[in-house]
């Protein structure tokens, strides 16, 4: 028997219902990944964070103390709430070591005066010093990545410039945000109370590919152990805001 092809259904089939999401939940989002111990890498260059202005973020809870309240009685009990009183906040400070793809090495953060260029040599700069941790925008440092092969490795760290070293009162997180692809978080979530330097992460690029790493580790002692423990061969001088 012919089949007759000009006949439709008079009701039309039902849609296909779309697939599920893997595992049963809801998309993956893309818009920030958080390097942790077991993940500890992203690729710029893979993500799509290659060129422009790379902004490196510092943000933390200074956490001031309470205002002590009024001793009471005599000159004894004055000096014992003295005594007592809480220390001053914390303050933070961003920083980087950087070796530029010609060889030339160096260091950028306030101590110092050292804020760097964004429109040259070495194309890092610092936004400027936050003294207190009560800005809501922390401080903030800009990478320069408008030209592939400037950079060999830059090494980011916080630093505690003044108040008790002690990274979990600080609640410290550092957020890289490039010009395409998700924002990368690294958190100093370790209590190390004796350091105050941690280096957070480095930015390397490793025959042409942008790679972050996350490093977290915690420095006793100032830029120069931190220098040693990463083979910088720089000079140090004591220094001051």
């Amino acid at each position: 028997m012919a089949i007759d092809y000009t006949k439709r259904p008079t009701t039309p089939p039902p849609a296909a219902a779309p697939p599920p999401a893997a595992g049963g939940g809801a998309p993956v989002s893309l818009s920030k990944v958080t390097l942790t111990k077991s993940a500890p890498r992203v690729s710029l260059s893979k993500t799509g964070g290659t060129g422009g202005v790379l902004t490196v973020n510092l943000n933390w809870s200074a956490r001031p103390p309470a205002a002590p309240d009024k001793p009471r009685g005599g000159f004894l009990a004055k000096l014992a709430a003295a005594a007592t009183a809480p220390a001053k906040g914390i303050d933070l400070d961003l920083g980087c070591l950087y070796e530029l793809a010609d060889g030339r090495k160096g260091v950028i953060q306030a101590l110092g005066g050292a804020f760097g260029s964004l429109d040259e040599a070495p194309w890092i700069a610092l936004d400027g010093d936050d003294r207190s941790g009560s800005v809501t925008g922390g401080e903030t440092m800009s990478v320069n990545l408008g030209r592939p092969g400037r950079f060999k490795r830059v090494l980011i760290f916080a630093m505690i410039y003044e108040g008790v070293p002690n990274w979990g009162a600080a609640d410290g997180v550092v957020t890289l945000t490039p010009v395409g692809g998700p924002q990368i978080e690294v958190t100093l979530d370790a209590t190390e109370a004796s350091a105050r330097i941690c280096a957070v992460a480095q930015l390397t690029d490793n025959g042409g590919e942008l790679e972050v790493q996350r490093e977290v580790q915690y420095v006793n002692g100032g830029q120069s152990v931190l220098d040693k423990m990463y083979g910088w061969g720089m000079q140090w001088a004591p220094g001051r805001k």
